[in-house]
């Protein structure tokens, strides 16, 4: 699966697969009750949404638009690109 567009219409079970064997860890944040993880398949980001309280994966969100990286600004830096 390497197009956005095949992950979106993916089983619960394959999307899991993609982002636990064909994707690399970005970063997290919290959102309410939930942790969300943020992935990056080379073509595309997932996001995981995890509730703590529940302890299981309520959802997986994909984009490859920069509006969908909005929430992750402040836990994002590029200092260490040495621009």
């Amino acid at each position: 699966m390497t197009t956005l567009n095949d992950f979106l219409y993916a089983s619960f079970e394959k999307k899991c697969d993609v982002v636990t064997m064909s994707s690399q860890f970005v970063t997290g944040r919290k959102l309410g009750d939930c942790k969300v993880y943020l992935y990056h398949t080379g073509n595309f980001f997932i996001e995981v949404y995890y509730s703590v309280v529940y302890k299981k994966v309520l959802m997986i969100n994909a984009f490859n638009d920069a509006l969908g990286l909005e929430p992750y600004l402040e836990a994002i830096s590029l200092a260490d690109l040495k621009l």
